[in-house]
């Protein structure tokens, strides 16, 4: 197989599985940040043991980056938990747009650790995520269930952008298996005095959707993902991962019965469009 194929079919089946991992939000009857704390312990398991496989160590090279870990794993943490809380309160659909209002939030932080100002594009990208998540929200009141859902998908977008940025700066000399060993492991410990009650309670079907979860819906597609980086710039894959709305969306329709209403279609468009706009600029300006 050519590097270029293997590429693809490395990011198409990452997102693709990514896609799918929204579902488990509403399949697994546990609250948010339950599913993230069991979910961090089965790919952290996955992610050690493929590690040593490889023959690579485990350990980081200095103290600090341990501290950088740690900082990683509580935005991570955060991340997930209200990614998939967004999910549980209101669709898929809704929470994956809102998600997907990272790269413009990203394109305004990153100035503000460079001491520059965002460009005029930028600006522009954000008022149209702005104008797609209005289009996205029924009525602006937190009683309403899709409003709350953009709050905290855009809330997790922010945690998002804020762990890449960082990761980006203190964190890029590791492989990212490694980074995601370090914040699944320390995830679960952050967790864990929060959510650890609930374990002799998971059901063995429960256990079998968490497996599930943590092993192929979580450690399967980051590697993946990372190893299309080999063969692709991360402008390419950041593009491609855009499908991953599309694919949630689709299998949410199909599996779940959540069709989406038309503002939301088109509230989604609008936001996915200044998505793949803000990657492909990233990409030239790298």
């Amino acid at each position: 197989m050519s590097h270029t194929k293997e590429g693809l079919l490395s990011v198409h089946l990452a997102v693709l599985i990514f896609g799918l991992t929204a579902l488990f939000s509403k399949l697994i009857a546990l609250s948010a940040l339950e599913i993230t704390l069991i979910r961090s312990l089965f790919a952290m398991l996955t992610l050690a043991l493929f590690i040593r496989w490889k023959g690579g160590s485990l350990r980081l090279k200095c103290r600090r980056d341990y501290a950088i870990a740690l900082l990683l794993s509580a935005l991570l943490a955060s991340h997930w938990v209200t990614y998939f809380h967004a999910m549980q309160v209101s669709s898929v659909a809704v929470g994956v747009i809102a998600l997907y209002t990272f790269p413009v939030i990203t394109v305004f932080l990153e100035p503000i650790f460079h001491g520059e100002r965002p460009h005029i594009r930028d600006i522009v990208s954000a008022l149209a995520v702005l104008f797609g998540i209005y289009l996205l929200v029924p009525s602006f009141t937190l009683e309403d269930t899709v409003t709350q859902g953009v709050l905290w998908g855009v809330l997790s977008a922010l945690l998002f952008a804020l762990r890449n940025i960082i990761q980006g700066r203190h964190f890029s000399g590791y492989p990212a298996r490694h980074a995601l060993l370090y914040q699944a492991g320390f995830t679960i410990l952050l967790l864990l005095p929060f959510g650890g009650s609930v374990i002799p309670e998971v059901t063995a079907l429960q256990w079998g959707q968490l497996l599930l979860l943590g092993i192929f819906f979580t450690a399967l597609p980051h590697t993946l993902f990372a190893h299309s980086l080999l063969h692709f710039k991360a402008k390419t894959t950041s593009l491609i991962a855009c499908l991953q709305v599309v694919y949630a969306t689709l299998f949410a329709a199909l599996l779940l019965g959540e069709l989406p209403s038309w503002s939301t279609v088109v509230g989604g468009l609008i936001v996915v469009a200044a998505a793949m706009y803000e990657s492909y600029n990233a990409g030239r300006r790298s």
